[in-house]
């Protein structure tokens, strides 16, 4: 049972809680999150390189940074969530990111915009594990599917979206817009979250959603896997996303350097590395049409493997082709391994809010690892440049020993 939540989260098992306005208002809101997130945490190593002089060694550091922040802000936020109501957690996630934005615009100082970074990091934290709550709970494993899989489209489109336009508008308009526009649309989620917040309790004291009435044997549909099998995969997903998320936020934070070793301005930056995100969305519209990848250990060991080869070809990619090419086998396997994780934390958990903070918490851990490990490598190993993205890929090869050993222990 899900422990009680505030009034703005009803639960009850296995009935949908939300209208159909108010689900649409909750994909909206990841749509939007994503764009305003991505506009800022993707480029700001780009406004670090052009406005501080940062290189890869510090681009590095900043990511495993805030990936460490995220980790620990994840698992409190996912807890907030469950215990204060999925509203209330998003609420002040959009207020925090929104103000911190806002005046981020104004910060001269390296030490301000690191206030910002962080700030605006847990305040994010109050966001996804509750979005992620939302579009799964009280949902049959039929509309699970449907649910994560809408859901991940929304999110990786607008993210897709932001990555691709974001250094146009870096070049066009100016480093300010890294902070304006990701933070009026904080302000316009506020908005929009106190809306949809009212849609659902009026809803509710109607009885609306069918709170009062028996549930549809849809709705008491049972999850034909075995339990043991659910948390066996869960474990392996588990250990697979974060560092997937390694090898992603890795990537990320080396590509203001990479483009500039192949001469690429910002914009075509991003326009030739977002190629990844695009095909990730490819990967989520499949992978929610097609289901035969659960609780396959095949299709996920697989896309691990494809992950680690993409991954060192995108570091040491000696030209525009190459990294365009390796992009695409990166973009399916992480995004097979993303839904792996949300899939079946989502599948398996009954607190829906908790363990979205837990699989929040992986990702801020590969995220903080994999840089850390690229800058250490580039700490001890200075006059190898490839050094970092083989000592990374040494690191995902160890992660697939564990995955096959997870495998086994099952």
């Amino acid at each position: 049972m899900c422990p009680s939540k505030g009034p703005t989260s009803p639960n009850i098992t296995g009935i949908n809680l939300y209208s159909g306005r108010v689900q649409a208002g909750i994909f909206a809101l990841a749509g939007l999150n994503s764009v305003a997130t991505t506009c800022y945490f993707y480029y700001v190593y780009f406004f670090m390189q052009e406005r501080f002089g940062f290189g890869r060694m510090e681009n590095l550091i900043l990511a495993a940074s805030l990936g460490f922040i995220y980790t620990f802000a994840s698992i409190f936020c996912g807890r907030f969530a469950q215990r204060r109501g999925y509203f209330v957690s998003l609420r002040l996630g959009f207020f925090t990111m929104a103000v911190a934005l806002a005046a981020g615009g104004h910060m001269q100082a390296v030490a301000g915009h690191l206030a910002v970074m962080a700030v605006c990091t847990v305040g994010m934290c109050f966001t996804w594990p509750a979005l992620e709550a939302m579009v799964s709970e009280g949902r049959s494993p039929w509309r699970l599917q449907r649910g994560v899989g809408i859901y991940n489209l929304v999110w990786a489109g607008g993210g897709a979206l932001a990555y691709f336009t974001g250094g146009a508008m870096l070049e066009k308009i100016g480093l300010q817009s890294m902070f304006l526009v990701p933070s009026v649309l904080m302000a316009t989620q506020l908005a929009l979250a106190v809306w949809l917040e009212n849609q659902a309790a009026a809803a509710a004291a109607l009885g609306r959603g069918m709170q009062t009435g028996a549930a549809s044997p849809e709705q008491l549909e049972s999850n034909p896997r075995p339990a043991g099998t659910a948390r066996a995969f869960l474990r392996m997903a588990w250990l697979a996303n974060p560092l997937a998320y390694l090898a992603i936020n890795t990537v990320i934070a080396v590509i203001p350097s990479l483009a500039k070793a192949l001469g690429l301005s910002p914009m075509f930056a991003g326009f030739f590395c977002s190629v990844w995100l695009f095909v990730r969305v490819g990967a989520f519209a499949l992978l929610w049409l097609w289901t035969g990848w659960h609780y396959r250990f095949g299709w996920l060991a697989g896309a691990y493997a494809a992950m680690v080869i993409s991954f060192a070809l995108i570091l040491l990619a000696p030209m525009v082709a190459l990294l365009v090419a390796a992009q695409f086998a990166f973009g399916l396997s992480v995004g097979l391994i993303y839904s792996s994780s949300l899939f079946y934390s989502m599948d398996v958990g009954e607190t829906k809010g908790e363990h979205g903070g837990f699989h929040e918490a992986a990702i801020g851990a590969g995220s903080c690892a994999g840089p850390a490990i690229g800058a250490a490598a580039l700490h001890f190993f200075p006059d190898a440049p490839g050094s970092s993205a083989w000592a990374v890929s040494g690191m995902l090869m160890v992660g697939l020993a564990g995955l096959t050993w997870l495998r086994a222990r099952k």
